[in-house]
Protein backbone atom coordinates (compact mmCIF):
# COMPACT_ATOMS: atom_id res chain seq x y z
CA UNK A 1 0.00 0.00 0.00
CA UNK A 2 1.02 3.51 -0.45
CA UNK A 3 2.03 6.32 1.76
CA UNK A 4 -0.51 8.93 2.05
CA UNK A 5 0.92 12.20 0.61
CA UNK A 6 -1.39 14.78 0.55
CA UNK A 7 -0.96 16.63 4.00
CA UNK A 8 -0.58 20.40 5.16
CA UNK A 9 2.71 21.52 5.17
CA UNK A 10 2.89 21.88 9.06
CA UNK A 11 1.35 18.12 9.43
CA UNK A 12 3.96 17.01 7.15
CA UNK A 13 6.36 18.47 9.05
CA UNK A 14 5.59 16.45 11.94
CA UNK A 15 5.27 13.83 10.03
CA UNK A 16 9.09 13.21 8.49
CA UNK A 17 10.57 9.76 9.40
CA UNK A 18 13.64 10.38 11.64
CA UNK A 19 17.21 8.50 11.50
CA UNK A 20 18.04 7.11 14.64
CA UNK A 21 20.83 8.80 16.62
CA UNK A 22 23.48 6.15 18.37
CA UNK A 23 25.96 8.15 20.35
CA UNK A 24 28.39 7.63 23.31
CA UNK A 25 30.00 10.89 25.37
CA UNK A 26 29.02 14.12 25.11
CA UNK A 27 26.86 13.88 21.75
CA UNK A 28 24.74 11.18 24.29
CA UNK A 29 23.10 14.65 25.79
CA UNK A 30 22.02 16.06 22.13
CA UNK A 31 20.56 12.48 21.46
CA UNK A 32 18.67 12.52 24.77
CA UNK A 33 17.40 16.31 24.51
CA UNK A 34 16.10 15.27 20.62
CA UNK A 35 14.38 12.18 21.85
CA UNK A 36 12.66 14.30 24.26
CA UNK A 37 11.72 17.15 21.96
CA UNK A 38 10.28 13.99 19.55
CA UNK A 39 8.25 12.53 22.14
CA UNK A 40 6.69 14.97 22.67
CA UNK A 41 5.89 15.69 18.69
CA UNK A 42 4.83 12.15 18.55
CA UNK A 43 2.53 12.75 21.09
CA UNK A 44 0.69 15.45 18.93
CA UNK A 45 1.03 13.25 15.75
CA UNK A 46 -1.20 10.34 17.16
CA UNK A 47 -3.96 12.15 16.37
CA UNK A 48 -3.45 12.57 12.59
CA UNK A 49 -3.69 9.51 10.18
CA UNK A 50 -1.25 6.77 10.53
CA UNK A 51 0.78 5.83 7.98
CA UNK A 52 0.87 2.34 5.90
CA UNK A 53 4.42 0.79 5.48
CA UNK A 54 4.85 0.49 2.04
CA UNK A 55 5.29 -2.91 0.72
CA UNK A 56 3.95 -4.73 4.06
CA UNK A 57 1.21 -6.63 3.73
CA UNK A 58 0.77 -7.31 7.52
CA UNK A 59 -2.23 -5.63 8.26
CA UNK A 60 -2.48 -3.91 11.98
CA UNK A 61 -5.30 -3.64 14.79
CA UNK A 62 -7.88 -5.50 13.06
CA UNK A 63 -11.00 -6.07 15.00
CA UNK A 64 -12.17 -9.57 16.41
CA UNK A 65 -14.93 -9.84 13.61
CA UNK A 66 -12.22 -8.81 11.34
CA UNK A 67 -9.64 -11.18 12.04
CA UNK A 68 -12.11 -14.11 11.77
CA UNK A 69 -13.52 -12.65 8.46
CA UNK A 70 -9.79 -12.35 6.86
CA UNK A 71 -8.94 -15.83 8.19
CA UNK A 72 -11.95 -17.60 6.36
CA UNK A 73 -11.05 -15.74 3.21
CA UNK A 74 -7.39 -16.66 3.41
CA UNK A 75 -8.63 -20.48 3.68
CA UNK A 76 -11.01 -19.98 0.60
CA UNK A 77 -8.65 -18.55 -1.36
CA UNK A 78 -5.68 -21.06 -0.54
CA UNK A 79 -8.46 -24.01 -1.42
CA UNK A 80 -9.20 -22.53 -4.99
CA UNK A 81 -5.25 -22.53 -5.58
CA UNK A 82 -5.04 -26.06 -4.65
CA UNK A 83 -8.01 -27.04 -6.34
CA UNK A 84 -6.36 -25.47 -9.59
CA UNK A 85 -3.31 -27.58 -8.87
CA UNK A 86 -4.95 -30.82 -8.34
CA UNK A 87 -6.73 -30.28 -11.62
CA UNK A 88 -3.76 -30.11 -13.34
CA UNK A 89 -3.58 -33.06 -15.69
CA UNK A 90 -0.56 -35.58 -15.18
CA UNK A 91 1.01 -35.33 -18.49
CA UNK A 92 0.77 -31.38 -18.44
CA UNK A 93 2.27 -30.41 -14.95
CA UNK A 94 4.15 -27.96 -15.32
CA UNK A 95 6.68 -25.57 -13.16
CA UNK A 96 4.45 -22.22 -13.88
CA UNK A 97 1.04 -23.84 -13.31
CA UNK A 98 2.22 -26.50 -10.03
CA UNK A 99 5.07 -24.93 -8.07
CA UNK A 100 4.50 -21.82 -8.66
CA UNK A 101 0.97 -21.05 -7.54
CA UNK A 102 2.08 -22.64 -4.18
CA UNK A 103 4.67 -20.92 -3.64
CA UNK A 104 3.33 -17.49 -4.87
CA UNK A 105 0.56 -18.55 -2.25
CA UNK A 106 2.57 -19.33 0.52
CA UNK A 107 4.51 -15.66 -0.03
CA UNK A 108 1.21 -14.02 -0.24
CA UNK A 109 -0.71 -15.38 2.72
CA UNK A 110 2.37 -15.40 5.33
CA UNK A 111 1.55 -12.08 6.20
CA UNK A 112 -2.11 -12.19 6.33
CA UNK A 113 -2.12 -15.51 8.31
CA UNK A 114 0.50 -13.65 10.66
CA UNK A 115 -1.79 -10.78 10.41
CA UNK A 116 -5.12 -12.96 12.38
CA UNK A 117 -2.42 -14.83 14.42
CA UNK A 118 -0.21 -12.17 16.25
CA UNK A 119 -3.09 -10.36 17.75
CA UNK A 120 -3.24 -13.14 20.72
CA UNK A 121 0.43 -12.44 21.65
CA UNK A 122 0.30 -8.62 22.13
CA UNK A 123 -3.35 -7.20 21.54
CA UNK A 124 -4.86 -5.35 24.60
CA UNK A 125 -7.96 -6.68 24.38
CA UNK A 126 -9.12 -9.97 25.39
CA UNK A 127 -11.54 -10.38 22.11
CA UNK A 128 -9.37 -9.85 19.95
CA UNK A 129 -6.93 -12.01 21.54
CA UNK A 130 -9.71 -14.70 21.66
CA UNK A 131 -10.97 -14.16 17.82
CA UNK A 132 -6.68 -14.18 17.43
CA UNK A 133 -7.02 -17.83 18.88
CA UNK A 134 -9.77 -18.81 17.18
CA UNK A 135 -8.50 -17.77 13.83
CA UNK A 136 -5.26 -19.63 14.25
CA UNK A 137 -7.08 -22.86 14.89
CA UNK A 138 -9.30 -22.61 11.72
CA UNK A 139 -6.16 -22.10 10.01
CA UNK A 140 -4.11 -24.31 11.20
CA UNK A 141 -7.10 -27.53 10.56
CA UNK A 142 -7.24 -26.22 7.17
CA UNK A 143 -3.57 -26.23 6.79
CA UNK A 144 -3.32 -29.84 7.92
CA UNK A 145 -6.26 -30.55 5.55
CA UNK A 146 -3.78 -29.34 2.63
CA UNK A 147 -0.99 -31.48 3.69
CA UNK A 148 -3.43 -34.16 3.28
CA UNK A 149 -4.38 -33.59 -0.15
CA UNK A 150 -3.32 -36.77 -2.13
CA UNK A 151 -4.78 -35.05 -5.24
CA UNK A 152 -2.27 -32.17 -5.00
CA UNK A 153 0.67 -34.61 -3.93
CA UNK A 154 -0.17 -36.90 -6.97
CA UNK A 155 0.61 -33.57 -9.47
CA UNK A 156 3.71 -32.50 -7.42
CA UNK A 157 5.20 -35.86 -7.20
CA UNK A 158 4.65 -35.95 -11.26
CA UNK A 159 5.99 -32.50 -11.60
CA UNK A 160 9.32 -33.56 -9.37
CA UNK A 161 9.18 -36.98 -11.35
CA UNK A 162 9.79 -35.07 -14.47
CA UNK A 163 13.67 -34.60 -13.70
CA UNK A 164 13.44 -31.08 -15.34
CA UNK A 165 16.10 -28.70 -14.69
CA UNK A 166 15.46 -25.98 -12.05
CA UNK A 167 17.96 -23.68 -10.02
CA UNK A 168 19.04 -25.33 -6.22
CA UNK A 169 16.54 -23.41 -4.35
CA UNK A 170 13.40 -24.39 -6.54
CA UNK A 171 14.89 -27.47 -6.33
CA UNK A 172 14.85 -28.08 -2.66
CA UNK A 173 11.60 -26.02 -2.67
CA UNK A 174 9.84 -29.33 -4.73
CA UNK A 175 11.66 -31.18 -2.54
CA UNK A 176 10.49 -30.25 0.93
CA UNK A 177 6.94 -30.23 -0.49
CA UNK A 178 7.13 -33.51 -1.51
CA UNK A 179 8.50 -34.14 2.14
CA UNK A 180 6.01 -32.38 3.76
CA UNK A 181 3.16 -35.06 2.02
CA UNK A 182 5.25 -37.49 2.22
CA UNK A 183 5.65 -37.08 6.45
CA UNK A 184 1.82 -36.96 6.23
CA UNK A 185 1.55 -40.94 5.14
CA UNK A 186 0.59 -40.29 1.71
CA UNK A 187 3.42 -42.61 0.02
CA UNK A 188 1.99 -45.58 2.45
CA UNK A 189 -0.73 -48.19 2.31
CA UNK A 190 -4.19 -47.12 2.66
CA UNK A 191 -4.55 -48.59 6.26
CA UNK A 192 -1.53 -46.99 7.69
CA UNK A 193 -1.83 -44.00 6.18
CA UNK A 194 -5.83 -43.53 7.75
CA UNK A 195 -3.97 -44.79 10.86
CA UNK A 196 -1.07 -41.74 10.55
CA UNK A 197 -3.75 -39.04 10.02
CA UNK A 198 -6.04 -40.69 13.32
CA UNK A 199 -2.45 -40.24 15.53
CA UNK A 200 -1.29 -37.19 14.16
CA UNK A 201 -4.57 -35.63 15.09
CA UNK A 202 -4.60 -36.67 18.78
CA UNK A 203 -0.80 -35.62 18.82
CA UNK A 204 -2.05 -32.37 17.70
CA UNK A 205 -4.71 -32.26 19.87
CA UNK A 206 -2.59 -33.17 23.00
CA UNK A 207 0.34 -30.75 22.42
CA UNK A 208 -1.98 -27.75 21.57
CA UNK A 209 -4.02 -28.89 25.32
CA UNK A 210 -0.91 -29.10 26.93
CA UNK A 211 0.72 -25.90 26.11
CA UNK A 212 -2.79 -24.17 26.98
CA UNK A 213 -2.76 -25.82 30.24
CA UNK A 214 0.92 -23.81 30.98
CA UNK A 215 -0.34 -20.67 29.21
CA UNK A 216 -3.75 -20.70 31.66
CA UNK A 217 -1.99 -21.49 34.17
CA UNK A 218 -2.36 -18.80 37.06
CA UNK A 219 -0.82 -20.06 39.94
CA UNK A 220 1.15 -17.88 42.71
CA UNK A 221 2.64 -18.20 45.65
CA UNK A 222 2.32 -15.58 48.54
CA UNK A 223 5.07 -14.36 50.69
CA UNK A 224 5.37 -11.85 53.32
CA UNK A 225 8.24 -8.91 52.98
CA UNK A 226 10.88 -11.09 55.28
CA UNK A 227 10.27 -14.19 53.28
CA UNK A 228 11.83 -12.05 50.22
CA UNK A 229 14.43 -10.53 51.32
CA UNK A 230 17.21 -10.08 48.45
CA UNK A 231 14.82 -8.70 46.19
CA UNK A 232 15.70 -5.97 44.49
CA UNK A 233 13.06 -2.66 45.41
CA UNK A 234 11.92 -2.07 41.57
CA UNK A 235 11.36 -6.28 41.31
CA UNK A 236 8.90 -5.61 44.78
CA UNK A 237 7.46 -2.42 43.67
CA UNK A 238 5.92 -4.62 40.66
CA UNK A 239 4.30 -7.50 42.71
CA UNK A 240 0.93 -7.39 43.80
CA UNK A 241 -0.35 -7.42 47.56
CA UNK A 242 -2.92 -10.05 48.44
CA UNK A 243 -4.35 -9.95 51.68
CA UNK A 244 -2.41 -9.76 55.14
CA UNK A 245 0.27 -7.86 53.58
CA UNK A 246 1.79 -10.31 51.68
CA UNK A 247 3.39 -10.21 48.15
CA UNK A 248 2.04 -12.08 44.93
CA UNK A 249 4.55 -14.31 42.86
CA UNK A 250 2.82 -15.83 39.95
CA UNK A 251 4.94 -18.75 38.54
CA UNK A 252 5.81 -16.87 35.12
CA UNK A 253 9.76 -17.19 34.18
CA UNK A 254 10.74 -13.86 34.34
CA UNK A 255 9.13 -13.76 37.86
CA UNK A 256 10.76 -17.02 38.87
CA UNK A 257 13.99 -16.38 37.44
CA UNK A 258 14.44 -12.99 39.65
CA UNK A 259 13.14 -14.68 42.64
CA UNK A 260 15.73 -17.73 42.08
CA UNK A 261 19.02 -15.13 41.56
CA UNK A 262 18.19 -12.88 44.02
CA UNK A 263 16.22 -14.11 47.05
CA UNK A 264 18.57 -14.60 49.97
CA UNK A 265 15.99 -17.05 52.13
CA UNK A 266 16.54 -20.46 50.55
CA UNK A 267 12.96 -21.76 51.85
CA UNK A 268 10.95 -19.33 49.42
CA UNK A 269 13.48 -20.61 46.87
CA UNK A 270 12.60 -24.26 47.31
CA UNK A 271 9.03 -23.73 47.42
CA UNK A 272 8.70 -21.57 43.95
CA UNK A 273 11.62 -23.85 42.18
CA UNK A 274 9.02 -26.54 43.63
CA UNK A 275 6.34 -25.16 42.55
CA UNK A 276 7.34 -23.73 38.99
CA UNK A 277 7.97 -27.42 38.30
CA UNK A 278 4.84 -28.82 39.14
CA UNK A 279 2.43 -25.91 37.42
CA UNK A 280 -0.35 -28.52 34.99
CA UNK A 281 1.53 -31.53 36.52
CA UNK A 282 -1.65 -33.69 37.25
CA UNK A 283 -3.21 -32.47 34.48
CA UNK A 284 -0.29 -32.21 32.14
CA UNK A 285 1.56 -35.69 33.39
CA UNK A 286 -1.38 -37.30 31.60
CA UNK A 287 -1.23 -35.35 28.64
CA UNK A 288 2.58 -36.21 28.36
CA UNK A 289 2.08 -39.98 28.91
CA UNK A 290 -0.41 -40.19 25.68
CA UNK A 291 1.69 -38.41 23.82
CA UNK A 292 4.72 -40.35 24.29
CA UNK A 293 2.76 -43.54 23.39
CA UNK A 294 0.79 -41.84 20.40
CA UNK A 295 4.04 -40.45 19.36
CA UNK A 296 6.15 -43.65 19.36
CA UNK A 297 3.09 -45.87 17.17
CA UNK A 298 3.15 -42.48 14.90
CA UNK A 299 7.32 -43.37 14.36
CA UNK A 300 6.62 -47.02 13.51
CA UNK A 301 4.22 -46.20 11.32
CA UNK A 302 6.73 -44.45 9.07
CA UNK A 303 9.57 -47.43 9.48
CA UNK A 304 11.23 -45.69 12.61
CA UNK A 305 12.32 -47.42 15.84
CA UNK A 306 11.14 -44.38 18.15
CA UNK A 307 9.92 -41.21 17.89
CA UNK A 308 13.10 -39.50 18.12
CA UNK A 309 14.86 -41.43 15.06
CA UNK A 310 11.58 -40.09 13.21
CA UNK A 311 12.38 -36.09 14.69
CA UNK A 312 15.93 -36.14 14.43
CA UNK A 313 16.13 -37.49 10.30
CA UNK A 314 15.95 -34.56 8.48
CA UNK A 315 18.60 -33.07 10.86
CA UNK A 316 22.09 -32.98 10.82
CA UNK A 317 22.78 -36.39 13.21
CA UNK A 318 20.07 -38.31 11.36
CA UNK A 319 19.93 -40.35 14.45
CA UNK A 320 19.14 -40.36 17.90
CA UNK A 321 21.59 -42.70 19.04
CA UNK A 322 24.11 -40.15 17.71
CA UNK A 323 22.31 -37.58 19.81
CA UNK A 324 22.71 -39.49 22.77
CA UNK A 325 27.10 -40.22 22.42
CA UNK A 326 26.96 -36.62 21.56
CA UNK A 327 25.85 -35.51 24.48
CA UNK A 328 27.33 -37.92 26.45
CA UNK A 329 31.03 -37.32 25.48
CA UNK A 330 30.77 -33.50 25.89
CA UNK A 331 29.31 -34.23 29.40
CA UNK A 332 31.96 -37.06 30.60
CA UNK A 333 34.74 -34.15 29.24
CA UNK A 334 32.94 -31.79 32.25
CA UNK A 335 32.42 -33.76 34.63
CA UNK A 336 35.71 -33.08 37.01
CA UNK A 337 35.13 -29.49 36.17
CA UNK A 338 31.59 -29.79 36.82
CA UNK A 339 32.16 -31.35 40.18
CA UNK A 340 34.57 -28.52 41.62
CA UNK A 341 32.08 -25.77 40.56
CA UNK A 342 29.11 -27.57 42.22
CA UNK A 343 32.01 -28.17 45.44
CA UNK A 344 32.75 -24.21 45.89
CA UNK A 345 28.64 -23.55 45.65
CA UNK A 346 28.15 -26.20 48.33
CA UNK A 347 30.21 -24.64 50.71
CA UNK A 348 29.11 -21.08 50.32
CA UNK A 349 25.74 -22.60 50.97
CA UNK A 350 26.98 -24.81 53.68
CA UNK A 351 28.46 -20.94 55.44
CA UNK A 352 25.36 -19.37 55.11
CA UNK A 353 22.47 -21.72 55.72
CA UNK A 354 23.92 -24.84 57.54
CA UNK A 355 23.72 -28.43 56.79
CA UNK A 356 20.50 -27.74 54.53
CA UNK A 357 21.02 -29.82 51.29
CA UNK A 358 22.51 -27.69 48.11
CA UNK A 359 19.05 -28.21 45.06
CA UNK A 360 18.77 -27.03 41.99
CA UNK A 361 17.05 -23.96 43.33
CA UNK A 362 19.73 -23.29 44.57
CA UNK A 363 22.09 -22.98 41.37
CA UNK A 364 21.52 -19.34 40.46
CA UNK A 365 21.50 -17.64 43.84
CA UNK A 366 25.23 -19.17 44.21
CA UNK A 367 26.75 -18.85 41.13
CA UNK A 368 25.76 -15.10 41.58
CA UNK A 369 27.39 -14.90 45.35
CA UNK A 370 30.17 -16.44 43.61
CA UNK A 371 30.65 -14.25 40.42
CA UNK A 372 30.20 -11.56 42.35
CA UNK A 373 32.89 -12.27 44.65
CA UNK A 374 35.12 -13.47 42.39
CA UNK A 375 34.66 -10.73 39.85
CA UNK A 376 33.98 -7.78 41.42
CA UNK A 377 30.97 -7.44 39.99
CA UNK A 378 27.96 -5.64 41.67
CA UNK A 379 25.14 -6.62 38.95
CA UNK A 380 22.17 -4.42 41.30
CA UNK A 381 24.66 -1.58 40.78
CA UNK A 382 25.52 -2.37 36.90
CA UNK A 383 22.12 -2.60 36.03
CA UNK A 384 22.25 1.66 36.61
CA UNK A 385 24.47 1.74 33.02
CA UNK A 386 21.85 -0.43 30.80
CA UNK A 387 19.00 2.11 30.06
CA UNK A 388 16.69 0.34 27.83
CA UNK A 389 17.11 3.65 25.13
CA UNK A 390 20.67 3.73 25.47
CA UNK A 391 20.79 -0.16 25.22
CA UNK A 392 18.71 0.00 22.04
CA UNK A 393 20.25 2.67 20.58
CA UNK A 394 23.99 1.33 21.09
CA UNK A 395 22.58 -2.16 19.54
CA UNK A 396 20.72 -0.75 16.05
CA UNK A 397 24.34 1.29 16.03
CA UNK A 398 26.39 -1.81 16.29
CA UNK A 399 24.65 -3.57 14.01
CA UNK A 400 23.58 -1.27 11.08
CA UNK A 401 27.81 -0.41 10.85
CA UNK A 402 28.39 -4.10 11.13
CA UNK A 403 26.26 -5.14 8.31
CA UNK A 404 26.05 -2.04 6.52
CA UNK A 405 22.18 -0.84 7.16
CA UNK A 406 20.43 2.36 8.01
CA UNK A 407 17.69 2.36 10.73
CA UNK A 408 15.21 4.67 10.29
CA UNK A 409 12.31 5.13 12.29
CA UNK A 410 8.83 5.48 10.95
CA UNK A 411 6.87 8.46 12.17
CA UNK A 412 2.97 7.58 13.07
CA UNK A 413 3.21 4.36 11.55
CA UNK A 414 -0.38 2.16 12.91
CA UNK A 415 1.01 0.38 15.55
CA UNK A 416 -1.34 -1.65 18.04
CA UNK A 417 -0.05 0.50 21.44
CA UNK A 418 1.61 3.82 22.28
CA UNK A 419 4.59 1.96 23.22
CA UNK A 420 5.34 0.00 19.88
CA UNK A 421 7.73 1.90 17.47
CA UNK A 422 8.41 0.75 13.78
CA UNK A 423 11.54 1.01 11.47
CA UNK A 424 12.47 0.72 8.52
CA UNK A 425 15.64 -1.25 7.43
CA UNK A 426 18.10 0.54 4.15
CA UNK A 427 20.76 -1.05 2.36
CA UNK A 428 23.37 1.68 3.07
CA UNK A 429 25.62 1.54 0.13
CA UNK A 430 22.05 1.22 -2.11
CA UNK A 431 19.66 2.77 -0.57
CA UNK A 432 17.19 0.07 -1.46
CA UNK A 433 14.66 -0.54 1.18
CA UNK A 434 15.24 -3.60 2.95
CA UNK A 435 12.49 -4.24 5.34
CA UNK A 436 10.49 -3.12 8.44
CA UNK A 437 10.62 -4.54 11.95
CA UNK A 438 8.29 -3.54 14.67
CA UNK A 439 9.88 -3.12 18.72
CA UNK A 440 7.07 -3.74 21.32
CA UNK A 441 9.60 -4.45 24.67
CA UNK A 442 7.29 -3.31 27.00
CA UNK A 443 5.46 -5.31 29.97
CA UNK A 444 1.96 -4.49 29.87
CA UNK A 445 -1.27 -7.22 30.78
CA UNK A 446 -2.31 -9.80 28.18
CA UNK A 447 0.80 -9.61 26.54
CA UNK A 448 2.50 -12.68 25.94
CA UNK A 449 5.13 -13.66 28.71
CA UNK A 450 8.24 -14.23 26.69
CA UNK A 451 10.95 -12.64 24.36
CA UNK A 452 10.94 -13.45 21.12
CA UNK A 453 10.93 -12.51 17.29
CA UNK A 454 8.20 -13.11 15.27
CA UNK A 455 8.01 -12.92 11.58
CA UNK A 456 4.80 -10.63 10.29
CA UNK A 457 6.00 -11.08 6.68
CA UNK A 458 8.31 -13.40 4.81
CA UNK A 459 10.75 -12.32 1.93
CA UNK A 460 10.26 -13.76 -1.16
CA UNK A 461 11.03 -13.71 -5.02
CA UNK A 462 7.77 -13.69 -7.25
CA UNK A 463 7.41 -15.90 -10.73
CA UNK A 464 6.98 -12.70 -12.13
CA UNK A 465 10.23 -11.31 -10.22
CA UNK A 466 9.13 -8.97 -8.10
CA UNK A 467 10.75 -9.10 -4.35
CA UNK A 468 8.37 -9.04 -1.19
CA UNK A 469 10.08 -7.58 1.49
CA UNK A 470 10.17 -8.98 5.10
CA UNK A 471 8.52 -7.63 7.91
CA UNK A 472 9.67 -8.42 11.78
CA UNK A 473 8.33 -7.92 15.33
CA UNK A 474 10.47 -8.19 18.40
CA UNK A 475 8.04 -8.80 21.33
CA UNK A 476 10.21 -8.36 25.24
CA UNK A 477 8.98 -8.05 28.69
CA UNK A 478 11.14 -4.58 30.15
CA UNK A 479 10.23 -2.78 32.65
CA UNK A 480 9.38 0.39 31.63
CA UNK A 481 10.87 3.53 33.12
CA UNK A 482 8.80 6.12 35.47
CA UNK A 483 8.49 9.80 35.31
CA UNK A 484 9.90 10.15 32.27
CA UNK A 485 13.10 8.13 33.00
CA UNK A 486 13.86 4.64 30.88
CA UNK A 487 13.88 2.00 32.59
CA UNK A 488 16.93 -0.02 33.56
CA UNK A 489 17.79 -3.26 32.12
CA UNK A 490 19.74 -6.44 33.97
CA UNK A 491 22.86 -7.68 31.94
CA UNK A 492 21.23 -10.97 30.92
CA UNK A 493 18.92 -9.24 29.66
CA UNK A 494 21.11 -6.74 27.88
CA UNK A 495 21.98 -10.32 26.41
CA UNK A 496 18.61 -11.35 25.33
CA UNK A 497 18.10 -8.43 23.86
CA UNK A 498 20.83 -8.07 21.59
CA UNK A 499 20.06 -11.80 20.75
CA UNK A 500 16.82 -11.53 19.52
CA UNK A 501 17.64 -8.22 17.60
CA UNK A 502 20.23 -10.75 15.97
CA UNK A 503 17.31 -12.70 14.56
CA UNK A 504 15.53 -9.63 13.25
CA UNK A 505 18.51 -8.72 11.78
CA UNK A 506 19.02 -12.49 10.26
CA UNK A 507 14.88 -11.86 9.09
CA UNK A 508 15.35 -8.70 7.27
CA UNK A 509 18.55 -9.43 5.43
CA UNK A 510 18.01 -12.84 4.16
CA UNK A 511 17.66 -12.93 0.10
CA UNK A 512 15.56 -16.36 0.06
CA UNK A 513 13.58 -16.43 -3.07
CA UNK A 514 11.21 -18.76 -1.62
CA UNK A 515 9.03 -18.06 1.63
CA UNK A 516 9.23 -21.29 2.78
CA UNK A 517 13.47 -20.48 3.23
CA UNK A 518 12.60 -16.88 4.03
CA UNK A 519 14.30 -14.86 7.37
CA UNK A 520 13.52 -17.14 10.03
CA UNK A 521 12.34 -20.59 8.38
CA UNK A 522 15.73 -22.06 7.54
CA UNK A 523 16.48 -25.20 8.71
CA UNK A 524 16.40 -25.51 12.71
CA UNK A 525 19.71 -26.69 13.06
CA UNK A 526 21.12 -23.47 11.84
CA UNK A 527 17.97 -20.52 12.83
CA UNK A 528 19.94 -20.05 16.41
CA UNK A 529 23.63 -19.76 14.64
CA UNK A 530 23.16 -15.59 13.91
CA UNK A 531 21.77 -14.77 16.77
CA UNK A 532 24.43 -16.77 19.27
CA UNK A 533 27.40 -15.22 17.25
CA UNK A 534 26.34 -11.56 17.58
CA UNK A 535 25.93 -12.03 21.79
CA UNK A 536 29.69 -12.31 21.51
CA UNK A 537 29.23 -8.29 20.56
CA UNK A 538 27.92 -7.79 24.52
CA UNK A 539 31.31 -9.14 25.66
CA UNK A 540 33.74 -6.53 24.09
CA UNK A 541 34.92 -3.20 25.48
CA UNK A 542 33.58 -1.25 22.52
CA UNK A 543 30.43 -2.45 21.82
CA UNK A 544 29.55 -2.72 25.63
CA UNK A 545 30.82 0.63 25.79
CA UNK A 546 27.88 1.53 22.94
CA UNK A 547 25.46 0.24 24.98
CA UNK A 548 26.09 1.81 27.95
CA UNK A 549 25.68 4.87 29.90
CA UNK A 550 25.32 5.93 33.83
CA UNK A 551 21.21 6.60 34.28
CA UNK A 552 21.86 9.70 35.95
CA UNK A 553 24.82 10.55 33.05
CA UNK A 554 24.60 8.62 29.94
CA UNK A 555 27.95 10.50 28.75
CA UNK A 556 29.48 7.88 31.42
CA UNK A 557 29.82 4.63 29.90
CA UNK A 558 31.08 1.33 31.94
CA UNK A 559 34.77 1.43 32.43
CA UNK A 560 37.58 -0.92 31.19
CA UNK A 561 37.60 -2.80 34.58
CA UNK A 562 34.29 -4.07 34.24
CA UNK A 563 34.28 -4.63 30.59
CA UNK A 564 37.27 -7.25 31.49
CA UNK A 565 35.06 -8.59 34.52
CA UNK A 566 31.99 -9.50 32.57
CA UNK A 567 34.16 -11.29 29.75
CA UNK A 568 35.88 -13.86 32.13
CA UNK A 569 32.14 -14.02 33.94
CA UNK A 570 30.61 -14.99 30.89
CA UNK A 571 32.99 -18.72 31.11
CA UNK A 572 32.14 -18.87 35.07
CA UNK A 573 30.48 -22.14 36.00
CA UNK A 574 30.61 -23.24 32.23
CA UNK A 575 30.81 -26.97 33.10
CA UNK A 576 27.83 -26.64 35.94
CA UNK A 577 25.91 -24.91 33.04
CA UNK A 578 26.43 -26.60 29.96
CA UNK A 579 25.89 -29.45 32.15
CA UNK A 580 22.56 -28.57 33.23
CA UNK A 581 21.74 -27.91 28.74
CA UNK A 582 22.64 -31.61 28.28
CA UNK A 583 20.21 -32.57 30.85
CA UNK A 584 17.51 -30.78 29.23
CA UNK A 585 18.83 -31.92 26.19
CA UNK A 586 18.69 -35.65 26.98
CA UNK A 587 15.40 -35.23 28.84
CA UNK A 588 14.28 -34.11 25.74
CA UNK A 589 15.41 -36.96 23.52
CA UNK A 590 14.65 -39.81 26.06
CA UNK A 591 10.76 -38.34 26.13
CA UNK A 592 10.96 -38.98 22.40
CA UNK A 593 12.98 -42.15 22.58
CA UNK A 594 11.06 -44.59 25.13
CA UNK A 595 7.56 -45.58 25.12
CA UNK A 596 6.91 -45.22 28.68
CA UNK A 597 7.61 -41.82 31.42
CA UNK A 598 10.52 -42.39 33.52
Amino acid sequence: MEMTENQSDKTSKHKRERNLLAFTGAAALAAVALSLAISALNSRRKKSNKKDLSGSNARINLSASEILKLADRIIAKSKEVHDAVASVPLDKVTYANVISPLADLEAHQFPLVQSCVFPKLVSTLEDVRKASAEAERRIDAHVSMCSKREDVYRVVKAFASKGEWMNPEAKHYIKCLVRDFEQNGLNLTVTKKEEVQRLRAQIEELSLRYVHNLNDDSSCLLFSEAELVGLPPEYLKCLVKAGNDKYKITLRSLNVLALLEFCQVGTTRRMVAAAYGKRCGEVNLSVLESLVDLRHKYARLFGYSNYADYAVDLRMAKTSTKVFEFLEDISASLTDLAMRELALLKDLKKKEEGELPFGIEDLLYYVKRVEEAQFDLDFGALKQYFPVDVVLSGILKITQDLFGLRFQEVADAEVWHGDVSVFSVFDLSSGELLGYFYLDIYMREGKYGHTCVVALQNGALSYSGERQIPVALLISQLQKGNGGHSGLLRFPEVVSLFHEFGHVVQHICNRASFARFSGLRVDPDFVEIPALVLENWCYESFSLKLISGFHQDITKPINDEICKSLKRWRNSFSALKLKQEILYCKSRNIFCFVNMVV
